[in-house]
């Protein structure tokens, strides 16, 4: 029995050393990374220093293309039916990858995508500087008692600003008018220029707006309070609201499952080196008011699972979901 056993352990072992590894893969044409929203919004700053470094590491030119429309919809859409060679990918916010099939914007759920995780965000509720809002209480005193006055500039129904002012409002109660525009750098714009009173959107579309005080900043969506170089700490919104849902939003690129495992294995290699080390990105993170958080695969899959529960579970409670989060596979958080 017991030489049984080791001439087991040995062919398994042989079969093992014997098995031939996957080999690099080495792009020949140019590598597309689909942005869906507009140039100079969250996605497309972070893309643009991911696809710098993924250009060095793969030696290949990586080209980034903006395709706004349908809240993020079109470009991921463009991705998903693009042929599963791995040459084509598309970029955001986890969380709203996670909710088109509750919008009934797209029939897929996260666990379809490799996910590649590069940073955490926040959203950052901000007004006009010179207008009515000065304080985060005059903005639920609004929307209580003016709701139409109450003007909110965010990306759409499946984006990050969409879900943070829907978490204020299911939260704390009232109402407010959505204004909807195709990215979030037209929608910050959009506050500064008093075309809008507030805006929902994240802290590296408002950063440097912000620190030129073209927008005044209320609260931050998260439970600890988020310092702008050369303007000053901006509250949490727990200190208004302890028991708002808040979290952090990851942003990354993906591509559909059914690419080629070579191409997997590669950028499992490039993320765990050359984008976990870029220097570019930490100076990125360090000037926009965002972590550098890096992961991919399941580790990045069960990181990003509660933002999409939650931001599922908002859609639904607000009467935005075409079908129920838990009929397609997400329960309540």
């Amino acid at each position: 029995m017991k030489k049984s056993i080791v001439i087991s352990a040995l062919s398994a072992a042989a079969i093992a050393f014997t098995a031939p590894a996957l080999a690099d893969w080495k792009p020949t044409k140019p590598v597309r990374i689909i942005v869906p929203w507009s140039a100079g919004g969250s996605t497309d700053q972070v893309v643009r220093v991911l696809a710098g470094e993924m250009e060095t590491a793969l030696k290949q030119k990586v080209v980034v293309v903006n395709s706004p429309g349908g809240a993020g919809a079109v470009g991921t859409k463009a991705a998903l039916d693009a042929p599963k060679d791995g040459y084509t990918w598309t970029a955001g916010a986890a969380k709203d990858l996670g909710t088109y099939i509750v919008t009934g914007s797209l029939k897929t759920k996260i666990q379809d995508w490799h996910l590649y995780l590069a940073v955490a965000n926040a959203t950052v509720l901000s007004a006009h500087p010179k207008g009515k809002f000065k304080t985060f209480d005059s903005v639920l005193a609004a929307m209580k008692n003016k709701p139409s006055t109450v003007t909110v500039a965010t990306g759409g129904l499946n984006s990050a600003s969409h879900s943070a002012i829907e978490a204020i409002k299911q939260t704390t109660g009232g109402n407010y008018k959505n204004i909807t525009y195709d990215g979030g750098n037209p929608a910050v714009l959009s506050t500064v220029s008093g075309e809008t009173e507030l805006t929902t959107q994240l802290i590296t579309e408002q950063y440097e707006m912000i620190r030129a005080k073209r927008l005044r900043p209320l609260a931050v969506l998260a439970q600890e309070p988020l310092m702008v170089k050369g303007y000053g700490m901006i509250p949490p919104i727990t200190k208004f609201v302890p028991k708002m849902p808040v979290g952090a939003i990851y942003f990354g690129i993906w591509a559909p499952k059914g690419i080629p495992a070579d191409v997997i294995a590669t950028m499992n290699k490039v993320w765990a080196g050359a984008i976990k080390n870029s220097a570019a990105l930490a100076k990125y993170a360090d000037r926009k008011g965002v972590v550098v958080n890096i992961s991919s695969g399941d580790a990045a899959q069960k990181k990003v699972w509660k933002s999409v529960q939650v931001n599922a579970w908002l859609l639904q409670k607000g009467g935005k979901a075409a079908v129920s989060p838990d009929t397609v596979g997400i329960p309540k958080p």
